[in-house]
């Protein structure tokens, strides 16, 4: 791997825990032309920063490939087995059941325009609005 630009950019040890769990399947067994490390560097970088695609800077691969690869992952279930694994892994190195055993769970309205997406009505709060879920583990 080259040198981190960025806060977000994988250390080499970080990198080693993470490419196991990254699958990297392309249709009639294209080669991967942009090191896989960088795009993930790449979305790390636009997830951490919350600038927009096309923002991207210059020392990322172009924005498509890196949408494609976000995307995959996203719909295969990627993101949710790479989190469970680190999850797991993290819980046994300090000396905790790999799974959680108690939770909390928080859930948020946020109001929603009249032409925007899908949206309900929250009858607490009467507003029209989409709720969000939020489920933290109560490891510390």
């Amino acid at each position: 791997m080259d040198s981190c630009f960025y806060a977000s950019d994988l250390t080499d040890a970080e990198w080693a825990l993470l490419a196991p769990l990254i699958l990297c399947r392309h249709p009639a067994g294209r080669r991967q032309i942009y090191p896989l490390w960088s795009i993930v560097d790449a979305i790390f970088y636009l997830l951490r920063t919350g600038a927009q695609w096309r923002l991207l800077p210059h020392e990322y691969p172009p924005r498509c490939p890196i949408f494609y690869h976000y995307a995959q992952w996203r719909e295969d279930g990627t993101w949710e087995h790479v989190t469970k694994v680190l999850r797991e892994s993290d819980r046994c190195r300090i000396g905790r059941n790999s799974q959680p055993t108690a939770a909390i769970l928080d859930i948020q309205s946020v109001k929603t325009t009249e032409m925007d997406g899908p949206r309900g009505y929250d009858g607490a709060k009467k507003v029209k609005a989409r709720k969000h879920h939020l489920l933290i583990d109560t490891q510390y």
